[in-house]
């Protein structure tokens, strides 16, 4: 008896997802509660476990399609019997299609040609673009390459690997290629591929958030730069004992977070948002850290970080990257947040104009630390500085505030010693 496989909740206020992935074929034995398919919201995949164990059924839905909340997407064969009868169909499919060959002698050519068809576009379902531009450019059949990676799929490892020993077997197209040598269009010379990938669900809605909050809100930004030598001393200090007692490396993040959290309750219109014809001001500090994670960039919420600990905000930052590689972010965790931190300087960036994430007011942009030649006492001396930017909401935040922030963000990490004594 086949059991459907329904799209599960998916969180406070969202109703639809995109297939991102059958992460299974029909066909294949399943177990309970293991993931059949990847579904793209507009923040987070969420994997849809099947809900019995037996054989997968019918796909009711295509990747890429989009379903709501309660809708069946697929049904699993339930029980031993459905795991036994799907073996068993196998073996009757090959006489059956040996049967038509005698009849079929007399046109052997049109008769083979479906034959690696089909094969191709099995394989082709199930490439990463990073695999499918390799067999792309090498004009490869994917269906003769052995995959290792889950469910057989194909890695780059495999494609280069096959290529490198010279076993791999030129796509059944290649040769129609050969048989017309015309002067070769621009698009189809040597470097010059292209490749067309559908955006993938948060992809659009980060770039339909961000371009609202470039329409809807007169966004300025305001620079500052800071002498990182304190926090730098500090850190190389105690970040052994701190590693220690804690289970978590000290790094830079725990400081600024600490720093922004005292600068808001200075300057509480950075930590405030417009509701229609009036301000909402909030006496908590929901810091919202920009993470990076495989399909965008993603914001999970540090909850009252005011009230936390360097050690406690660290841990949670460190949680939350991991599930963001993972892929484990649930909805909850990247909802709300009263303001926005997001390192560039981990990725190289010196400087960048950050867009503020609605309905937030502010976002502080970190980038990286590099020895520049300063002057301090009269001297010019060399010192670790790192350029922050404030890109704030102009509607309710003037210019002398963003930059009364900022001097106060800097003020805190030239001198770790303010966020001890809260100055």
């Amino acid at each position: 008896m086949a059991t459907e496989v329904k799209v599960p909740a998916l969180g406070e206020s969202v109703t639809e997802a995109t297939v991102g992935q059958w992460l299974k074929k029909p066909g294949d034995a399943v177990k309970m509660d293991e993931p059949i398919a990847s579904l793209e919201t507009d923040k987070v995949a969420v994997e849809v476990p099947s809900p019995v164990a037996g054989v997968l059924g019918e796909l009711l839905v295509k990747e890429g399609d989009t379903v709501n909340v309660g809708a069946v997407i697929a049904t699993v064969e339930g029980g031993g019997a459905g795991a036994s009868a799907a073996p068993a169909k196998a073996p009757a499919a090959q006489p059956a299609a040996a049967a038509p060959s005698p009849a079929a002698a007399a046109a052997p050519v049109p008769a083979a040609a479906p034959a690696p068809a089909e094969p191709e576009m099995a394989g082709a379902v199930t490439l990463s673009p990073a695999v499918r531009r390799l067999v792309l450019e090498h004009g490869l059949d994917p269906s003769r390459i052995t995959g290792t990676g889950k469910d057989g799929r194909l890695t780059k490892d495999d494609v280069m690997a096959a290529i490198a020993a010279g076993s791999a077997v030129a796509a059944a197209p290649a040769p129609a290629a050969e048989a017309a040598p015309a002067t070769p269009a621009a698009s189809d010379a040597p470097g010059r591929a292209q490749e067309r990938v559908k955006m993938t669900r948060l992809r659009q809605t980060v770039a339909r958030r961000l371009k609202e909050a470039q329409n809807n809100a007169a966004i300025l930004t305001t620079f500052n730069d800071v002498d990182m030598s304190a926090v730098i001393a500090a850190r190389a200090k105690y970040k052994d004992l701190f590693e220690k007692k804690h289970g978590v490396r000290l790094g830079f993040m725990g400081f600024f977070v600490k720093a922004a959290c005292m600068a808001l309750k200075d300057i509480p219109g950075v930590n405030a948002q417009i509701e229609g014809d009036e301000i909402v001001y909030n006496d908590f500090c929901d810091i919202s850290v920009a993470v990076s994670a495989p399909n965008g960039l993603v914001v999970p919420v540090i909850r009252n970080a005011e009230s936390m600990s360097i050690a406690e905000i660290e841990k949670t930052i460190g949680a939350f990257g991991k599930k963001a590689k993972e892929g484990t972010l649930t909805m909850a965790e990247m909802a709300g947040g009263t303001f926005t931190i997001s390192n560039g300087g981990v990725f190289g960036s010196l400087m960048s104009t950050p867009i503020i994430n609605p309905p937030q007011s502010g976002v502080l942009g970190l980038h990286r630390i590099e020895d520049r030649a300063v002057v301090v006492d009269g001297q010019v001396v060399v010192r670790p500085m790192m350029y922050l930017a404030l890109s704030y909401d102009h509607r309710m935040v003037d210019g002398r505030e963003a930059v009364t922030f900022l001097v106060a963000i800097k003020n805190a990490i030239e001198d770790p010693t303010r966020l001890l004594i809260d100055l």
